[in-house]
């Protein structure tokens, strides 16, 4: 089937065709997703925002997860950080129901995630990958307006405008809306990116290396965004790569090695330098920032001059 793209009232042809691949209106006529099931996202007191309970995955008949524990609460950044190939980005795909485990099980707000629909997960979590791409020459506030797609048919369907603009202006990307998506650096497609999963305006948070492709200002914008939604009540899980940053902005560190669980706790417990040193193979110090207190991983070096050749 093909689709000719049009622009609607809203200026975008995101929205239509999104909304004619799924009407709501077509769903409750055949008895299917009521709206209430759709937009009553909020959480039992108490409820995990999502639950890795033994989780295990399997590809290639190896073991990329094996038994992994971990909850993700409301109020909080939880950072997965671990070394290349430690499960990081699986722990983060299966807590988001898009990769199924093999064994164990993972709940999402307090449900078995098979139990929810797509469009369900949809409006309850929001998960930003490592890469993004595009066949269509979208322009930047299309893919942004992607994030309400959810919403179509329901009553939230009128905060599109607030929560794309509002979306954009946080990671400032509103100055160039109307350019295609395909002519953006890498960090800036990164920020669009994550406008997209912030419009969605869900109450999980699931970001895949979002400072990856980021400048220092950029990454500080990222985090910040993350402890802001923290502080509103989401649940936000973010892999990360730099330890300082897991330092600085998350509640709790979880650290991964070989597809297991090594420690989670508050990252003053868990960035522990003999801990680390361990896990990624190379020694590792943690200081102390001489002004803030902060907490400064860092990889132990020569000193420049030990080091260059004699």
């Amino acid at each position: 089937m093909t689709s000719r793209l049009l622009p609607d009232r809203k200026g975008t042809a995101v929205t239509r065709l999104l909304a004619s691949l799924s009407p709501l209106s077509a769903r409750r006529r055949r008895g299917g997703l009521s709206e209430d099931a759709l937009t009553d996202t909020a959480l039992p007191p108490g409820t995990p925002a999502a639950e890795a309970r033994g989780a295990t995955v399997r590809l290639g008949g190896r073991a990329v997860l094996d038994g992994v524990d971990l909850t993700l609460v409301p109020g909080e950044v939880l950072a997965l950080v671990g070394p290349n190939g430690a499960g990081k980005s699986t722990l983060l795909a299966a807590l988001a129901a898009d990769t199924p485990v093999n064994g164990g099980s993972v709940h999402v707000a307090g449900r078995p995630a098979g139990e929810w629909t797509a469009r369900e997960l949809a409006t309850r979590r929001a998960v930003l990958p490592q890469t993004a791409t595009l066949a269509f020459p979208f322009t930047v506030e299309e893919v942004v307006r992607m994030g309400r797609a959810p919403w179509s048919g329901t009553v939230r369907e009128d905060d599109d405008e607030a929560a794309v603009a509002e979306a954009m202006a946080a990671t400032e990307v509103a100055d160039f809306a109307a350019r295609p998506f395909s002519s953006l650096s890498g960090g800036e497609a990164a920020r669009v990116a994550l406008a997209r999963v912030l419009a969605q305006r869900t109450p999980v948070l699931l970001l895949d290396e979002p400072t990856a492709a980021l400048d220092l200002r950029h990454q500080e914008l990222v985090l910040r965004l993350c402890r802001e939604r923290a502080t509103e009540g989401d649940a936000v899980a973010v892999v990360l790569h730099d330890l300082a940053l897991a330092a600085a902005y998350a509640h709790r560190v979880a650290l991964l090695d070989a597809g297991r669980l090594t420690v989670a706790g508050p990252p003053g417990e868990v960035l522990d330098p003999g801990v680390l040193s361990r896990v990624y193979q190379h020694p590792v110090e943690v200081v102390r920032h001489p002004r803030t207190g902060a907490r400064l991983v860092l990889p132990v070096r020569d000193r420049a001059e030990d080091a260059r050749p004699g």
